[in-house]
């Protein structure tokens, strides 16, 4: 039982931890409100003066998760950004995507919960990782101008790779096939290497390179 006299940032953490883990567990619809007070030790009264509904409780968790991963992810991918290292961006990215799932595999299971079975639930996680899909879009549109990636379609090419990461994510919160149970690094590097060679301007063919085989960035 948590204490009752928990200040109340502090309660409010500890009902969306609770409440994060109850809906991974038995959905959006399977987790009722005297459980979630009772996993975080108080009344249903007082759950309500935190948060008027499970509706607004989800939110409140999509809301901080999406928060505090764009802040952590931005920072982690500014030094790249600035220095133009592609192979250095997208590898950090990628190994950020996975390590979110291996680390928080409950909230994983708490999204596709939700996407089946309320899909306005899944809509709003979507409509908050918009952020993040729009910087990344414009990091590719700035290097298509800069001449290192082919003309593609910015907010496509994100589909493509941020794709691969979260079905291979998602098949480690719900099976254990021979993917993921290889290293992170080894899935990490093949996945980067499959996308960039698919958006990477290739050098021109020449007498010394009659293939073009040489790739502009590395």
């Amino acid at each position: 039982m948590y204490n009752q006299r928990l200040p109340a940032q502090q309660r409010r953490a500890a009902i969306l931890a609770a409440a994060a883990r109850l809906f991974s567990q038995s959905g959006f619809r399977g987790t009722t409100t005297r459980a979630l007070a009772k996993a975080v030790g108080v009344t249903e009264p007082i759950l309500y003066e935190h948060f008027r509904s499970k509706r607004e409780l989800y939110a409140a968790i999509v809301e901080s998760k999406s928060r505090e991963g764009f802040q952590k992810g931005a920072a982690l991918l500014e030094p790249y950004v600035k220095a133009r290292d592609d192979r250095g961006f997208f590898t950090r990215l990628a190994r950020f995507i996975l390590e979110l799932y291996q680390a928080d595999p409950a909230y994983a299971r708490l999204l596709l919960f939700a996407a089946l079975e309320e899909p306005e639930l899944g809509a709003l996680f979507y409509q908050r990782q918009r952020e993040g899909y729009d910087c990344l879009a414009e990091y590719i549109r700035q290097r298509i101008e800069e001449g290192a990636f082919r003309p593609v379609d910015p907010a496509l090419a994100v589909r493509a790779f941020l794709g691969m990461l979260f079905y291979h994510g998602q098949s480690g919160v719900l099976y254990q096939d021979d993917y993921v149970k290889a290293g992170m690094e080894e899935v990490v590097e093949a996945m980067v290497d499959i996308f960039l060679n698919g958006i990477t301007v290739k050098a021109e063919r020449t007498e010394a390179n009659p293939q073009g085989l040489e790739e502009v960035q590395r």
